[in-house]
């Protein structure tokens, strides 16, 4: 996945500035740059900017969640032959999903709040019943976006004597051009598509062609010399 639109002036200038290089040399100096214009770009998606300069588009702010006061009993899910009894204590509502006490698993469980079927009585006594406050972790929507598209695993960068390219691989490839191209996607496997900002992941700053330009330039001296 690149910028083509970028990268066009910069392969015109490699073609006519390295002609005097063998090709070992060539593939170490695509190499190189490289892994220059993928630190750079990494270091820019850190800082959550496109390429001009501009900030990311934020997030779409959700609903606060929604803190239950009282206990629930429920089948779950709905329309199945053999729904389980769920009973549900210091629970939180937080967008499509309802997380809180799974009485009968023991343990803190999420369930898809639009599978919830019918309502049931609590028992006597246990309406306003708690099991300790329920402690969730900070929700991602605090940090910063496209933390796990920067690892090495799926921002990669390649070489060779004639090219040099970065990209992103792999499911982290269409996750980010949705938000490169700003295109439409389902945020969850029943949510409802919803059109994303447009958010430039890939693309070369005034700085970066410069610098690839400084190490054809310093590549080629070296070369003649």
């Amino acid at each position: 996945m690149t910028d083509d639109g970028d990268l066009l002036q910069i392969e015109a200038l490699a073609t006519a500035l390295l002609r005097n290089l063998d090709a070992s040399s060539r593939r170490g100096l695509m190499r190189s740059v490289a892994k220059k214009v993928r630190a750079s770009q990494r270091a820019r998606i850190q800082r959550q900017q496109n390429p001009d300069g501009s900030g990311f588009a934020p997030r779409r702010k959700r609903p606060e969640p929604i803190r239950g006061n009282r206990a629930r009993r429920f089948l779950y899910p709905k329309d199945d032959a053999n729904p389980r009894v769920v009973y549900l204590k210091s629970w939180v509502l937080d967008g499509p999903l309802i997380t809180g006490f799974d009485i009968e698993a023991g343990g803190i469980r999420s369930f898809h709040h639009d599978r919830i079927g019918q309502e049931l009585p609590v028992e006597a006594g246990q309406e306003n019943a708690g099991a300790g406050r329920l402690r969730r972790k900070g929700h991602i929507r605090r940090k910063a976006m496209f933390r796990k598209l920067l690892s090495p695993r799926h921002l990669k960068e390649g070489a060779t004597d004639r090219e040099a390219w970065i990209g992103f691989t792999g499911q982290a490839a269409r996750v980010a051009r949705i938000h490169q191209d700003g295109l439409t996607d389902k945020p969850a496997l029943k949510a409802r598509p919803v059109r994303y900002a447009r958010r430039r992941l890939l693309g070369l700053t005034e700085a970066d062609r410069t610098m690839v330009a400084e190490a054809f330039m310093a590549a080629l001296v070296d070369g003649v010399s």
